[in-house]
């Protein structure tokens, strides 16, 4: 594609060199640069892209996309604009002739849920006789391919990439995890939306936003993309949620669990083998069979179930895709065992995720919880002594361990969350720094009826320690130890 081309439709603050450039590929590291490429210059927060320009060029570029002027002495073709991150992500939508327009795409957004939604959402759409595509935290996937994933919501180039493998192998809607981290950083500038999901806002990145209403307004971003085509479906039940609805004047699908709500329960019950609930919607009643477990999940189902009409998906097919999807790995993931224990893996690590998790297993009726959490190292610190907090309240035994630690000593780490459980006045915790001998002490604590939660690492596979990643596996280990206790 000619440079020219690439640029189509896009505003840039000076063009230095070649429009006629023949651009192969696009990439923001140096270190993935081919001959022919554009390389975006961006500034991160560890680095500066600038820096890496000389790398780039070695490896054959042939543009920069930058938002500082160009050097005295560079001798390419140099791209300035105003906003280099929109940019990249306007000209890798053209660069891939705008695969999102070729077929639907949801984007959810929110602090809990957005894992869940997309999985639902899949197994509705799947169900209706489409081909569903998906890109979340635990893996992107569509026919015929499954990925792990590196981040919840790729890199702009990455991203309209993925987007045009997906509908070169028949994908006909894509179901999006749009982080507040992506959106603040541009990423999915360039995506023609057709449904925006918002689940709920809670304290979480606040150490990359710095307030609550920052990290709304960076959720928010996602609304005003493609206003007036796409619809919004947003949880009405939601203060933040709430807020949102003000300051949209129209497409919105409003569901919560009672009136004023367009989508909303008339009745519902929750018990260990999952949800039974009637939705009423405009046109009558969805009747809801789900082995999912809680009220956090009931606005879950909510949320597709919302979508899903949204995209004049029938009632059947609906219902038929929320009864056909027996979970999520790494959300409230039950591990099957001979003991009589109900032992769950979740992926809770904050405060009011922590809070939804002990809350729905209570409403199990447990003879007693016994709690396994930490907290992972050079992220918000904030959030500790208030999980702590949460953990002294609703759980009957604690046990503080490490989770990620990254660059922090694990110990610094629990001693702060330590400081929320003193502030409930209780006693019942210990500490075990060693996360598998956390675990063995939990399971080995359990009688007949308990249930064990281990927290903060759901659908993780590995630690990270200094700055070196071990791998570890929360249900991996959990079914090893059982394994052991029932050949001892």
């Amino acid at each position: 594609m000619k440079l020219k081309d690439l640029l189509e439709g896009i505003s840039v603050l000076q063009f230095i060199g070649n429009k006629d450039e023949e651009i192969q590929g696009i990439s923001y590291s140096s270190k993935t640069v081919r001959p022919g490429y554009l390389f975006a210059a961006l500034k991160g927060e560890k680095s500066d892209g600038l820096n890496f320009t000389g790398e780039a060029l070695t490896n054959g570029a042939a543009a920069v996309l930058s938002d500082r002027p160009m050097p005295a002495d560079f001798k390419k073709t140099w791209i300035q604009a105003s906003d280099a991150r929109k940019i990249l992500a306007l000209c890798s939508a053209n660069f891939y002739s705008h695969p999102s327009k070729k077929m639907k795409i949801i984007g959810v957004t929110g602090t809990k849920g957005k894992t869940t939604i997309t999985y639902l959402l899949e197994e509705i759409i799947k169900t209706a006789g489409f081909h569903p595509g998906v890109l979340g935290t635990i893996s992107y996937r569509w026919p015929s391919m499954k990925i792990p994933a590196v981040r919840t919501t790729p890199e702009a180039p990455d991203l309209h990439k993925m987007l045009r493998k997906m509908l070169d192998h028949g994908t006909s809607h894509c179901v999006m995890e749009v982080s507040s981290h992506s959106l603040e950083l541009k990423r999915v500038d360039g995506i023609n939306f057709d449904v925006v999901v918002f689940s709920n806002l809670s304290g979480e990145h606040l150490d990359y936003h710095h307030s609550m209403e920052k990290y709304f307004q960076a959720k928010k971003r996602l609304f005003f993309l493609n206003r007036g085509k796409g619809m919004a479906v947003i949880n009405n039940d939601d203060p933040w949620g709430k807020k949102l609805i003000s300051q949209l004047n129209n497409h919105i699908l409003t569901y919560g669990l009672e009136y004023p709500a367009l989508i909303r329960v008339e009745k519902y019950d929750f018990n260990e083998k999952g949800i039974k609930a009637s939705i009423k919607h405009p046109e009558g009643n969805i009747s809801v069979t789900s082995p999912l477990l809680g009220k956090p999940n009931l606005y879950n189902i909510l949320a597709s179930i919302s979508s899903a009409l949204t995209l004049h998906i029938p009632v059947p097919a609906i219902e038929k895709g929320l009864s056909s999807l027996k979970g999520v790995p790494g959300r409230f993931e039950k591990i099957k065992n001979k003991f009589g224990l109900n032992i769950f893996v979740d992926y809770a690590h904050t405060d009011d995720a922590l809070k939804n998790l002990l809350e729905t297993a209570r409403e199990l009726n447990p003879r007693k919880i016994i709690l396994v959490f930490g907290a992972g190292g050079d992220r918000d610190k904030t959030k500790r002594a208030r999980m702590g907090k949460i953990a002294g309240t609703l759980a009957d035994w604690i046990i503080l361990t490490s989770d990620n630690p990254r660059s922090e000593d694990p110990q610094v780490i629990i001693s702060n969350i330590e400081e929320g459980v003193k502030k409930t006045g209780s006693n019942k915790y210990e500490i075990q720094a060693d996360r598998k001998k956390a675990i063995k002490q939990a399971i080995s604590y359990g009688k007949r009826g308990d249930t064990i939660l281990v927290a903060g690492k759901g659908h993780e596979n590995y630690q990270i320690i200094k700055d070196k990643i071990f791998p570890f596996d929360d249900v991996t280990v959990i079914k090893k130890i059982l394994r052991e206790m029932e050949e001892s």
